[in-house]
């Protein structure tokens, strides 16, 4: 039977040594390794990155974790300042754009008039993804202090959205489509992921308000297959929390669908079926995770899922890490895709949770032979990735109109690449692959050095780089649940 060990590994031959060693000397200590089986020896070790094909990073670019941060927290504000001014002065719906795929079509195009939902899908969507930077709340330094204005800003905006005399009044309800309950629950879903910021600061006037807007998505039927069922339970969450009961006919239904809908390898349906696009990222995962991290305790079953979400969440974020080339491209795949590095929503957050996993590696049964290597990212891999996929699509000449609206497109301004549900308001969903902005600054997320990405690294001829491999089980019920 072979023998696992985890722990941070890079596969270069010095560290290899080291790791050789170390393992000779737990098996003369009292680490006893298992008899019969195989077993799991956590070392939790950390080594730098070496190996016979080093990757040059681009200096000034990617060698200064410091100016990194920098560089995204100006992305964060590029992206909000537009709605957040203007709901504050309560003329979004005077400011805003409303560009549809249409709109500078050089063919005739269907006309579907998206201005009745295109607000709310701004703002909801702007503040799921700066949410958990928000929540840092302010403190002395530039960063802090910016930020505890936007979060002032922030807390308007829901105010002016939500306010039944406000010009600015959001549509929650009306125009006979799903829409409204998807953007509701994206506004939902920011309050969780800044509850101090976003929900225990607001005024009570504003709360209340803010609950009857979520009311009126009940007006909207239950959806009756896919993603959208997810909008309409974690709109029940967000009212449970106001004081108001959970319909569980709006929830339970969204949570027992995904269980049965996940086909294997870290990756759900959208329904029964799979789908190759990115809604795994943009909806499914990270709503999952955030409903289950309120309600797992109700039950052992929902515990379970939790574990069983969580483990593919993990085994998906790896994937999505290689799937962003050395140059930030990634594959043009699916609907949606004007998302943008929204792409990424599920390395985001599995980066902010603090849950990348480590590398497996397995050994011969003796330890005297490394049988195979399960490769994971480390934290600053992920930085290095998330920020050349959000370099490549936000920098893109074209990105950003005039006013610093948003432009429908991918690498620059592109409206073919449009569905007939996809406006203005819809593209602020790339936000979301700003998550890990709220970890502080001293998180090795934002504090270790550069890193290559596993791309580069093969991309590059690094020899030491190991092959990908399946997820084939989830895990299994702890001992004693049924």
């Amino acid at each position: 039977m072979d023998q696992i060990s985890r722990f941070q590994c890079c596969g270069a031959p010095l560290v290899t040594k080291l790791f050789e060693s170390l393992l000779s000397l737990f098996s003369r200590q009292s680490f006893s390794l298992c008899q019969g089986s195989s077993c799991m020896l956590l070392a939790m070790l950390s080594f730098p990155y070496s190996g016979n094909a080093q990757v040059a990073p681009k200096v000034g670019e990617e060698t200064d974790p410091v100016a990194i941060r920098a560089e995204w927290v100006a992305w964060a504000t590029k992206l909000a300042e537009p709605i957040f001014d203007a709901l504050d002065k309560r003329e979004l719906k005077l400011r805003m754009p409303v560009e549809m795929r249409d709109t500078h079509s050089p063919i005739p195009l269907p006309h579907w008039d998206r201005s009745l939902y295109t607000h709310l899908e701004a703002l909801g969507r702007i503040l799921v993804g700066i949410a958990p930077w928000l929540e840092l709340g302010p403190d002395d330094t530039p960063e802090g202090q910016l930020r505890g204005r936007l979060a002032e800003a922030a807390r308007r905006a829901i105010d002016a959205a939500t306010d039944p005399n406000s010009p600015d009044k959001m549509n929650f309800w009306e125009g006979g489509q799903e829409q409204p309950l998807v953007d509701a629950a994206f506004l939902a879903q920011a309050t969780f992921r800044a509850p101090r910021e976003l929900w225990e600061k607001l005024e009570p006037r504003v709360k209340a308000n803010l609950i009857a807007r979520l009311k009126e998505t009940r007006r909207i039927g239950f959806p009756g297959v896919g993603n959208h069922q997810l909008f309409a339970a974690f709109v029940e969450l967000a009212l449970a929390r106001g004081g108001e009961p959970r319909d569980d006919s709006r929830f339970l239904p969204a949570i027992e669908n995904f269980r049965k809908w996940y086909l294997g390898d870290g990756a759900y349906g959208d329904g029964p079926q799979l789908r190759w696009d990115y809604y795994n990222s943009y909806v499914i995962q990270p709503m999952l995770l955030g409903m289950l991290d309120e309600i797992a305790h109700e039950s052992e079953a929902l515990r379970q899922f939790q574990r069983e979400a969580l483990a593919a969440a993990r085994r998906y974020a790896v994937v999505q890490e290689r799937f962003i080339a050395p140059d930030g491209s990634f594959p043009v795949i699916g609907r949606s895709i004007t998302y943008r590095a929204g792409a990424f929503q599920t390395l985001a957050d599995i980066a902010l949770r603090h849950e990348l996993p480590e590398p497996v590696v397995t050994r011969t049964e003796d330890g005297s032979a490394i049988y195979s290597v399960l490769p994971a990212p480390p934290p600053a891999a992920v930085r290095t990735a998330l920020t050349r996929a959000i370099r490549r699509t936000l920098d893109a000449p074209g990105t950003f109109d005039e006013n610093g609206w948003l432009r429908i497109g991918f690498a620059g301004h592109q409206p073919l690449l449009a569905e007939d549900y996809i406006s203005t308001g819809s593209l602020y969903l790339c936000s979301v692959a700003l998550l890990p902005l709220g970890l502080p600054p001293d998180d090795p997320f934002w504090s270790d050095p550069y890193t290559p990405t596993t791309s580069e690294r093969v991309w590059s001829g690094d020899s030491y780089v190991w092959a990908d491999r399946a997820m084939k089980n989830l895990p299994a019920p702890e001992t004693g649940q049924r």
